[in-house]
């Protein structure tokens, strides 16, 4: 009985591995007091919504060609509202202005509300790795963001499909935590 136990434990253990190997990795996450999921929606249901990228994930690759790339598999992760990603500047500056913006390679000192600014830089790449940080912006300032990394070998690797569905889930949450008419004194 007891070998059986060991043995289950170790089959357990071995076909945990691969799948941790393939998962992504989303670092903390940060919501601004402001957020608010209905904002999401009522901006990206049924329109437009724009993503601003900086930095190339894949230096062996062409920036605008890694660009069109994941745009698609961006699209195929999407959060719940009918959105279309585009990154198209819009043809008059809305207000607010919302938007996803992804850098990749991003240096640890990179602050949210200053990409939102348009303050954008990157570090050196990491072959190999997908590295972003995701922010969330609303004019000049960072509703929410977050860092995410998983191992890649091109736009088209399944595991940037996954990374991205994890991402969104936590970028544009609809937590009733996060929702300021919940009635939680937590603001």
């Amino acid at each position: 009985m007891r070998y059986a136990k060991k043995i289950a434990a170790a089959l357990a253990g071995i076909v945990a591995v691969p799948t941790i190997a393939c998962a992504a990795t989303i670092g903390g996450v940060y919501y601004a007091p402001q957020y608010d999921y209905t904002d999401f929606w009522a901006a990206s249901d049924n329109k437009t919504f724009q993503v601003v990228i900086e930095g190339n994930p894949f230096p062996g690759m062409a920036a605008d060609e890694m660009a069109q790339r994941l745009l698609p598999v961006m699209q195929i992760a999407k959060p719940r509202p009918n959105l279309t990603f585009t990154y198209d500047k819009p043809a008059e500056m809305p207000r607010p202005h919302y938007r996803l913006v992804l850098v990749f390679d991003y240096p640890n000192d990179l602050r949210a509300d200053a990409v939102c600014e348009g303050k954008m830089r990157t570090a050196p790449p990491a072959p190999g790795v997908f590295k972003l940080f995701a922010i969330y912006c609303r004019n000049d300032m960072a509703m929410s963001q977050t860092t995410a990394w998983t191992p890649a070998t091109g736009p088209d690797d399944p595991r940037v499909q996954q990374l991205f569905r994890e991402l969104f889930m936590v970028v544009f949450t609809d937590s009733m935590a996060q929702r300021p008419q919940n009635g939680l004194d937590r603001r």
